[in-house]
């Protein structure tokens, strides 16, 4: 199967909105990317659409965070959502956006991504539990679902401290 990975564009915003309604079951990420945009924070090289010929059949998207700890605060990114139609879910669809969308986050000079996601898919990808680099999450969750990567070699080392996510997630 021959998937395209690009930036998304202004023509694909109703289906990105349509594909992550139809791989959650509900609209809450469609909404949550339309909101994400028009942040000024936005980064329109991190909104990756996956294509089979024209059509679009799945997004990702990666959004800037901090972590905050007592005395200061550092960047990183957030993965979410990331989706794909539920008819071709289990092919690798997913995984090469993943990939793609790391390898943009590194190539843009991001250091590390925070996600909020399943406990045995993420993993593969170089994902851990947040909680061995001492970040935390602002919301009571299994540890094992929040997780970090570090898209530069010891880039949360010496970062401690609770993820905030932009408003628009709370939103929601």
């Amino acid at each position: 199967m021959k998937i395209q990975i690009r930036p998304e564009n202004k023509n694909d915003y109703k289906i990105i909105s349509m594909v992550n309604d139809m791989a959650f079951g509900q609209e809450n990420e469609g909404i949550l990317i339309e909101k994400l945009r028009k942040n000024r924070k936005f980064i329109k090289e991190l909104s990756l659409v996956a294509c089979m010929g024209n059509e679009i059949i799945g997004h990702i998207l990666f959004f800037p965070i901090k972590i905050n700890s007592e005395k200061e605060s550092f960047e990183s990114l957030v993965l979410a959502p990331m989706s794909v139609i539920p008819e071709l879910q289990g092919l690798g669809i997913g995984s090469q956006l993943v990939e793609k969308g790391i390898a943009k986050a590194k190539k843009l000079g991001h250091q590390s991504i925070i996600v909020l996601g399943h406990e045995k898919y993420y993993p593969k990808f170089g994902f851990k539990a947040a909680s061995e680099f001492n970040i935390s999450p602002p919301f009571d969750v299994p540890d094992q679902v929040f997780m970090a990567k570090e898209i530069l070699p010891d880039a949360l080392k010496d970062i401690a401290g609770c993820v905030e996510y932009p408003k628009e997630f709370k939103d929601l």
